[in-house]
């Protein structure tokens, strides 16, 4: 193998091109934008080890980590940080599930440890709050979302003359080791990747309507982003509902969590709270399932996540500037992602859901080791 093709510039098709310029492979890459605007810059950043279920969604995670690990070393403008991550408990049922989890034949390797109020509020000052006690995952990092993009493509760029950035093109057929487009040009190599994110139409369209049941599905969320916050904030933190969306918490406390507010249950809300580096930060999310997807953003759950992040915070946070929706794909089938062949040389990979940016180094490392 020698030459590669790659559609779609967000983290997944940016890390198939990272790892074919690693192994010495040429890469034309197209992106249908000027630049990544998908969920790749609409996520928190997280490298998200600790909700994983355990078997091969956590050993991908794993292998992903250790993988953002070399590369924040090689593009440190991706911002990663090795900060780790605190889950909170407010009550005693969310504290039977941390215990529990502190418990699995699997805690060491996650890297979790069970602290209480005081030993969290030492590791990471700035939850000055009500909470009764935390979950330490030292194995979950932070990446910088909006500066994942331009760093990579900074990367692949200044790598040699194999690497071609080709954006405003967009995908629109594919043949035997090729692919088409808008503009009638065909790019053809040994491979052709095709990363089309949460776009389940266009040129994956023909492909995925061919399942009897589509293997994904689109998922929507909301977020927002505040002013910097005067203190540091040492980990990312996530509070009690985390524990029913992530599976590593499938436990058998999970059952007596008291109900969700109303707000909180309709907009299937965590709260999920990272600090930029500019002190800024990152609140969310929700999840919206059935399409069609609302075109606006509803107020409700901003305030009930931003209520959350000042229970645990106890101080106000500062003035939002920016809120957004976000869409991502994800598997409907037991799969991590979604692989499949298109046509002779040519492979779609989409569907990672809420693990994109967690686990693309190593989907695209099992990408080519699939096709050696």
């Amino acid at each position: 193998m020698d030459r590669v093709v790659i559609v779609g510039g967000g983290v997944l098709g940016l890390m198939h091109a990272v790892q074919a310029r690693r192994r010495g492979l040429d890469v034309v890459h197209l992106e249908r934008e000027a630049g990544p605007r998908g969920a790749t810059v609409r996520n928190f950043g997280l490298v998200w080890v600790s909700g994983r279920a355990a078997g091969p969604e956590l050993a991908l995670a794993q292998r992903a980590r250790d993988l953002w690990a070399e590369l924040g070393e090689l593009v440190p403008a991706v911002g990663f940080r090795p900060h780790g991550s605190l889950t909170i408990a407010t009550d005693d049922a969310e504290l039977t599930v941390l215990k529990e989890a502190a418990a699995r034949p699997d805690a060491a390797e996650r890297g979790f440890e069970l602290l209480d109020h005081r030993a969290a509020r030492e590791l990471n000052p700035a939850l000055r709050g009500e909470f009764t006690a935390a979950l330490l995952c030292r194995r979950d990092a932070i990446v910088e979302p909006r500066s994942v993009p331009a760093a990579f493509l900074g990367y692949l760029s200044s790598s040699g003359r194999g690497y071609a950035w080709q954006p405003g093109r967009e995908a629109v057929a594919v043949a035997p080791n090729a692919v088409r487009d808008h503009a009638g040009a065909w790019h053809r190599g040994d491979l052709v990747v095709l990363c089309p994110g949460a776009a389940h139409t266009g040129v994956a369209g023909p492909h995925l309507a061919g399942y009897p049941r589509p293997p994904v599905r689109r998922v929507r969320l909301q977020m927002l982003q505040t002013a910097p916050l005067s203190a540091r904030l040492t980990t990312s933190v996530a509070d009690g509902d985390s524990l029913r969306y992530y599976p590593a918490y499938d436990l058998p406390g999970l059952a007596a969590l008291a109900p969700q507010t109303p707000v909180a249950a309709a907009a299937a809300a965590q709260l999920l709270l990272v600090q930029r580096l500019d002190g800024s930060l990152t609140i969310g999310d929700t999840h919206s399932y059935d399409e069609p997807f609302a075109f606006d953003t509803d107020e409700q759950p901003y305030d009930h996540l931003r209520g959350r992040a000042e229970q645990l915070l106890g101080v106000p946070v500062p003035p939002v500037r920016r809120r957004w929706a976000g869409v991502y794909s994800q598997v409907t089938g037991p799969e991590l992602y979604h692989r499949s062949q298109v046509a002779p040389g040519v492979v779609l990979v989409t569907g990672v859901g809420g693990r994109g940016m967690t686990c693309a180094p190593a989907i695209a490392e099992e990408t080519f080791e699939a096709s050696a």
